[in-house]
């Protein structure tokens, strides 16, 4: 702290000493301040003072300009992209289990169809056979069910009794009626043993009809393979002969047989070939009834038809059964097929995660994110690129596009416009559509990569064309600045801007650099546009 010091004059004794205040400290300024006024006075002096005092200079490096010229324009549309392959498939594990047989590498080309993995399917393998089990015996029971709609006679005949009408009511188990063929008649004798161990199935036989002793020729129809114990302790056996009813025969009539010299050692009675009765196999109404007493029958001849809600129902139970279990079938077969995996199209094997040997589970293939193999179709690469919603009118499908990568450096690849898609994305109101290349000669290009493209809209060839920043659009009509009189000196440089003319123009297409001026100039002008950077103090600082 700084003290205030006294004079040499003695202060009067009752006076009160004045209050001395502490000069007060020079201001400094930052040292940062006084360099950059140095440096600006610098260019003033160096660089601003001699342009100012050089107008000429001034003005060449605010206007630029150039001749009109005869050029060749190419209309393009420029966008970024991805490049990727054609198609590409990952193969996913639909099921778990061991692999047991997985013929490929990382590297070799597949062909679509080709076998990837064979994954065990022992437990698939029996769901599909009990399901097909479970098929057959609905389809049992669907066939019973209409059948049943349905009574039939179980072989040739002659209906001998009707035991329903039509509009009865019946349920299982009610006789429908009796069907008997007489035409051929069947007689059972027994032969001794030893006896009947020399006869043979189809040998004749004679049969004698007891009473009238006329006799029949008959065939051997069967011959019991088993012994039974007759009278006396005797050894029997059954045979059974079929003869030709002559008309008269009827059941119950007995006969004896008797084959060459060897004779029956027991008679038997006639019984008629079929001797059947038909019963209802479910529940309803008699709809119809399609037989009389005394009709021949075929084999299978429906007999009536049964109807009504309970056999529609019993029927429609069936079926349902029977297309559940179906379905069953084919759920089962669609399982067992995920555990034969196939290649989907045709390509390289990127990346293959598991091999034979390999178990298949939850916890590996998380661990191989997901995917059991990546299939690439390399044949053709692809990109997708943006295209902004006022040029895409412009882009046709077929139109070639001009593609340089930074990691293909130097190098320039052709492609072509494949698809254009309407399904646009909208970001802060402005749309862009997506447009599909196929490139044609990819080289060195690899899936991954970064590409800028170009697509040639149109190739205008030789046009006059002026640089597309000398155009000017603010006004109606589009002008450009060409020199008055008094402009120029007589080096032919701008020397008065202020004599710069507005001449309107035509415009036609452009490309990146250059416009087309369709009317309002010649080749050889010259048009001028100011410099985007005007102020020189500014061009030194680099603002």
């Amino acid at each position: 702290m700084e003290t205030a010091q006294l004079t040499n004059q003695t202060p009067a004794p009752q006076a009160e000493a004045p209050v001395l205040e502490a000069p007060k400290k020079k201001r400094r300024w930052p040292k940062w301040v006084l360099v950059g006024v140095i440096v600006l006075a610098v260019l003033f002096f160096t660089v601003i003072r001699p342009m100012m005092g050089a107008g000429q200079s001034l003005i060449a490096s605010t206007y630029l300009s150039q001749q009109a010229q005869i050029r060749d324009v190419t209309v393009s549309v420029s966008s970024t992209g991805t490049v990727t392959p054609i198609d590409s498939y990952t193969v996913n594990a639909l099921v778990t289990g061991e692999v047991l047989d997985a013929p490929f590498e990382e590297g070799d080309r597949v062909e679509k169809g080709a076998l990837l993995y064979q994954i065990e399917a022992d437990d698939a393998e029996i769901a599909v056979e009990q399901a097909r089990l479970s098929v057959r015996q609905a389809q049992l029971s669907q066939q019973t069910a209409s059948e049943s709609l349905n009574p039939a006679a179980n072989g040739a005949g002659v209906v001998q009794n009707l035991y329903v009408k039509r509009g009865d009511t019946v349920s299982a188990g009610t006789p429908i009626a009796d069907i008997a063929d007489n035409s051929t008649m069947t007689v059972d004798v027994t032969f001794h043993s030893m006896d009947a161990a020399a006869l043979s199935v189809g040998q004749q036989a004679t049969v004698t009809i007891d009473g009238t002793l006329e006799t029949l020729t008959g065939t051997i129809e069967s011959i019991s393979a088993a012994d039974q114990v007759g009278p006396g302790g005797t050894l029997l056996r059954q045979v059974k002969v079929r003869v030709t009813n002559p008309g008269a025969l009827t059941a119950g009539t007995s006969a004896t047989v008797s084959v060459g010299d060897i004779d029956c050692a027991g008679g038997g009675t006639f019984a008629a070939n079929l001797n059947q009765t038909v019963v209802a196999m479910t529940s309803g109404e008699i709809t119809a009834l399609n037989v009389s007493v005394g009709s021949p029958v075929k084999d299978g001849t429906v007999l009536a038809t049964i109807g009504g809600t309970s056999a529609s129902s019993t029927l429609e139970n069936a079926s349902i059964s029977l297309e559940n279990a179906q379905l069953a079938l084919r759920r089962a077969e669609d399982a067992m097929e995920n555990y034969t995996i196939t290649a989907p199209i045709s390509g390289t094997v990127i990346e293959k995660n598991f091999k034979a040997g390999d178990t298949i589970e939850n916890a590996s293939l998380t661990a191989a994110g997901g995917r059991l193999a990546l299939i690439y179709d390399m044949t053709t690469l692809t990109f997708e690129m943006r295209i902004d919603e006022l040029d895409i009118n412009k882009i046709q499908e077929g139109q070639e596009v001009s593609i340089t990568s930074d990691a293909v450096e130097g190098a320039t690849f052709s492609g072509v416009v494949d698809k254009i898609s309407i399904n646009g994305t909208t970001v802060s109101g402005r749309t862009t559509y997506p447009i599909t290349v196929n490139i044609l000669d990819p080289g060195d290009l690899k899936p991954g990569m970064n590409v800028s493209a170009d697509v040639i809209v149109e190739r205008v060839g030789q046009v006059l064309t002026v640089p597309v920043e000398a155009v000017n659009r603010g006004s109606e009509k589009p002008y450009v600045l060409v020199a008055g009189e008094g402009a120029l000196d007589k080096d032919g440089n701008l020397s008065d801007p202020n004599r710069l003319e507005r001449r309107e123009v035509t415009l036609g297409r452009n490309d990146d650099s250059f416009i087309e001026i369709v009317d309002g100039l010649s080749e050889g002008e010259q048009v001028f546009w100011l410099n985007e950077v005007t102020n020189p103090l500014a061009a030194m600082m680099g603002m």
